[in-house]
């Protein structure tokens, strides 16, 4: 069976990515407008490591109660009052100094962010890096890159979010398997496969040695890349992670596609089992795909059980051949009994007089003799039989059984005009008319 259709979908894999983004507040802030007056011990000191690698000016009173007017509002939901603060602030923008004015675009920026008006923001991140490395602490200029980059993702304009993130990656210290996650997402975006790969190869390795689980949709990302390679063995290891991981009914199939692929029949056979227990085996290929692997496995009866438990949910459609095909698995399966009904359903429904050809050698190997010459007089009759000559050796020999030897004879002469019965059908007709002789010299 070819099962690569079951991996086909991952061709069209689309990443959604959201970013969660921080309260964005400046660590000048956070803590000081909360205070009646003065700098708090705590913000003091991190202003003092911030400026230990870069000397900014300092952030005076009258700046900090402009920010933390903003900052109550903005605290309160009250976003257009926090607007109102931050404009005042900047109509005297002139008496600011770097630093201050910094602060001031950073807050407009955390609060149209917040507003989701991210063109905005991101306008007001950039007036923050306008403003200079003399005006700004290290970690304010990192963490601005960093936020802009995700503002840029976030409006999917990818070439300007991988633009910021290479910035940030130059000067950041605390690079982490999300930032190269973030980046390979966007380099997947751009159309450059080898760079997403790399990176999100990096955010999982990451991962991983710290004993963590990597994201489902790294691990996504990751497969997709892979598969566009053809490299179906780091798929398939990918998929057995996801499989472990994130157990779901998708992957067990695109797993079971992979182990196709790869021609490991056994664990294809295993997964597609899994998926059909997990319940994803829904549409009427897929459940006869999984029949067809039972089958193929010397698994007859199973597959029986499949096909048939897809007919009552009416998942597979009641069709002559789908019930010919619940028929043949009954029949490997040897439970002749069972398939019979299944067969009468299906020829029945056939325009073709098979399937009653098919049925008048059950019933003739059943010693049911009336059963199969009624049979092959209704395949006889429907016509369309591909091996006639095969059905005349059958009805030959039910008449025959029956002691209908004139009946019989006709047949199996029938049967000579085809050269694959013809000796078959002298073999039958020599005994026939020795019976038939045999008998008249009976009744003397």
């Amino acid at each position: 069976m070819n099962m690569t259709t079951v991996t086909k979908g991952l061709s069209k894999l689309v990443l959604r990515t959201s970013v969660a983004l921080p309260l964005l507040l400046a660590p000048a802030v956070s803590v000081t407008v909360l205070e009646a007056v003065g700098v708090s011990g705590s913000f003091a000191q991190a202003q003092a490591a911030e400026q230990k690698t870069r000397k900014t000016p300092a952030m005076r009173e009258s700046a900090f109660k402009y920010l933390g007017k903003a900052q109550e509002a903005a605290e309160a939901q009250n976003f257009q009052g926090a607007l109102a603060a931050l404009k005042e602030m900047e109509a005297g923008k002139d008496k600011l100094n770097g630093y201050e004015a910094a602060q001031m675009y950073y807050f407009y920026g955390y609060v149209y962010y917040s507003m989701e008006n991210y063109k905005q923001a991101i306008a007001y991140y950039q007036k923050v890096l306008q403003q200079g490395e003399e005006n700004l602490p290290v970690a304010l200029e990192v963490g601005t890159l960093l936020t802009i980059a995700q503002l840029y993702f976030v409006t999917e304009d990818y070439k300007q979010a991988v633009n910021y993130l290479n910035k940030w990656f130059a000067v950041a210290d605390n690079i982490n398997a999300d930032s190269y996650a973030l980046r390979a997402q966007a380099y997947y975006q751009l159309g450059d496969n080898a760079k997403a790969l790399a990176d999100m190869n990096k955010a999982v390795s990451m991962f991983e040695k710290e004993g963590k689980i990597p994201k489902e949709n790294w691990y996504g990302l990751q497969r997709f890349l892979y598969y566009d390679k053809n490299d179906y063995k780091q798929v398939t290891n990918i998929l057995e992670k996801l499989v472990k991981h994130y157990p779901k009914g998708e992957y067990y199939k695109q797993l079971a596609g992979m182990y196709g692929e790869l021609k490991r029949e056994d664990d294809m056979l295993h997964m597609m089992e899994a998926a059909y227990i997990a319940g994803a085996l829904q549409k009427e290929k897929e459940l006869l795909n999984m029949a067809y692997l039972y089958m193929g496995a010397e698994m007859p009866y199973k597959g029986a059980k499949v096909i048939d438990k897809g007919i009552k949910e009416k998942k597979i459609e009641r069709t002559s051949k789908n019930l010919e095909t619940l028929a043949q698995a009954y029949q490997m399966a040897q439970e002749l009994q069972k398939s019979i009904p299944e067969l009468e359903a299906a020829a029945s429904m056939s325009d073709k007089g098979d399937i009653y050809s098919r049925l008048a050698g059950i019933y003739l190997d059943l010693d049911k003799n009336d059963k199969a010459v009624d049979m092959g007089a209704k395949a006889l009759k429907k016509g369309g039989i591909k091996r006639p000559d095969q059905l005349y050796i059958v009805l030959g020999m039910a008449n025959a059984n029956l002691k209908k030897y004139d009946d019989s004879l006709k047949f199996f002469k029938k049967a000579l005009d085809d050269k694959r019965s013809e000796k078959f059908a002298k073999q039958w007709i020599t005994f026939v008319e020795s019976e038939q002789e045999r008998e008249k010299q009976l009744a003397m």
